[in-house]
């Protein structure tokens, strides 16, 4: 195999645009009609000749709950196509084959041989050893989260993801929520931030803690919004009907003075997901479950407060506030269909891809901060 082969230097960065499509765009547009959430300074890629005329040859691997969804949702991918499928269960590939036509392969090797990108939807154990020999092999990667169980295995990835120019996406799939998307453009210097993740109770998922599992979705959505170093991190939680913790809470201090207070749960008698940033002169709320966004904005009052609208008084000789609502118009969009569509635009376009390797790692380090304290509270 080709795990021994040296490293090169990583490649200049560059600034360049992350954008979504033009369905989900609140945000200026670039010359073919996508929208700019944002900017990265990244290695620049060269894709050689990945930048295609021919449709992406996309392997999934892995064909269990999420693995399904993502096969779904390829076929809606302008530029990409499924050349097959992995599982290792004869009567599983049957089905899917039967339910979307799509070629299942009993060896990975076969299927990775004639394939562009490997989209890898197994459990987070096997998520380094598989990335790693599509990377080796050539293969762009889309990994779902958490990137992979360790530090070291992440930062494995990037080295060799950089050396081989290829692109890697992590499945942070609530980056891409319509709701986060309609609050993002927002969001300035929120200085303290209340998430609650609350699910019902499925076996499935269990083989990572609560944190791996639900709270790292809202761990990548706070520092994406917070851009300073995390400090203080302490956290509790409780195992109650498996190995791991199944209900946890975190106070995630940063250097900025920010604080994110996130809650998650796998055992709630009803799902939640909702995030709440204050910011100065400014609360936004994000409900991504039910896909609406609220911001109430004060503002300082001029002359006589107008006597129909909301005002709050700050007391003497601190003048008047105006209380204003808004709900802005969340556009329709599938979140999977979404991030699969951005990895295969980057791709295309030789440019970093929406959630980078860094970012997930970034990611991963907080969570794994958030155990560590959940074990020293234990």
């Amino acid at each position: 195999m080709l795990f021994a082969q040296q490293l090169h230097e990583p490649p200049s960065h560059a600034l360049v645009p992350v954008v979504v499509s033009e369905r989900l765009c609140h945000g200026p547009k670039v010359a073919d009609g996508s929208c700019v959430i944002g900017h990265l300074s990244l290695p620049a890629i060269n894709n050689g000749n990945h930048r295609m005329t021919q449709p992406l040859r996309i392997a999934v691997l892995g064909a269990g709950h999420l693995g399904r969804i993502h096969m779904q949702q390829w076929q809606h991918v302008e530029g990409a196509t499924v050349v097959g499928f992995f599982d290792p269960h004869p009567e599983k590939r049957a089905a899917i084959t039967s339910e979307f036509g799509l070629k299942g392969f009993e060896d990975p090797d076969d299927l990775l041989a004639g394939a562009d990108a490997v989209d890898i939807v197994t459990p987070t154990m096997s998520h380094h050893l598989l990335a790693k020999e599509a990377l080796l092999r050539g293969q762009h990667v889309f990994i779902e989260k958490p990137v992979t169980s360790t530090l070291a295995e992440a930062e494995e990835l990037k080295a060799i993801a950089e050396a081989k120019q290829r692109s890697v996406q992590v499945g942070h799939v609530e980056r891409f929520n319509p709701a986060f998307l309609a609050a993002r453009p927002l969001l300035a210097d929120p200085m303290f931030i209340e998430v609650h993740r609350l699910a019902q109770w499925n076996p499935r998922g269990t083989d990572v803690s609560v944190v791996l599992d639900l709270m790292i979705h809202d761990i990548d959505l706070v520092q994406t919004v917070v851009k300073s170093e995390v400090v203080p991190v302490a956290a509790s939680g409780v195992s109650v009907v498996s190995d791991s913790p199944d209900i946890a809470n975190a106070r995630i201090g940063f250097a900025n003075g920010a604080v994110a207070n996130l809650t998650a749960s796998r055992i709630s008698m009803k799902n939640m997901r909702k995030c709440r940033f204050f910011q100065r002169d400014a609360y936004i709320a994000v409900d991504l479950l039910a896909r609406e966004t609220e911001i109430v904005r004060m503002r300082a009052v001029e002359g006589e407060p107008d006597p129909f609208a909301i005002s709050m008084d700050l007391g003497e000789g601190r003048g008047q506030r105006e209380i204003s609502f808004e709900k802005p118009t969340i556009l329709a969009g599938n979140a999977i269909r979404e991030e699969l569509a951005a990895f295969t635009r980057s791709i295309a376009k030789g440019t970093p891809t929406a959630v980078t390797l860094s970012e997930a790692t970034e990611a991963l380090r907080t969570a794994l901060r958030v155990l560590d304290g959940m074990k020293s509270n234990a």
